[in-house]
């Protein structure tokens, strides 16, 4: 492996020309960080999806209670 110039971390391979990356710690940091990303994702999405749900119970609220209004004083 060839040291590229000016990364410490990065270098060369001699056969196929491809630039690797030996930084290890640096990888782990982006995967773990890539998971959090994901999970505050899913979070959200569940959120958004447990205020939907919130709404539409919301609304059959209110309509149930119109309706009980309007027979209650036919």
């Amino acid at each position: 492996m060839i040291p590229v110039e000016g990364h410490e971390n990065l270098f060369r391979d001699e056969k196929s020309g491809a630039i690797v990356n030996l930084d290890t710690y640096g990888y782990s940091q982006y995967i773990r960080m890539k998971s959090e990303k994901q999970k505050q994702k899913e979070e959200i999405n569940q959120i958004k999806s447990d205020i939907d749900e919130l709404k539409a119970l919301l609304r059959e609220l209110i309509n149930g209670s119109k309706w009980y209004y309007f027979r209650k004083y036919e």
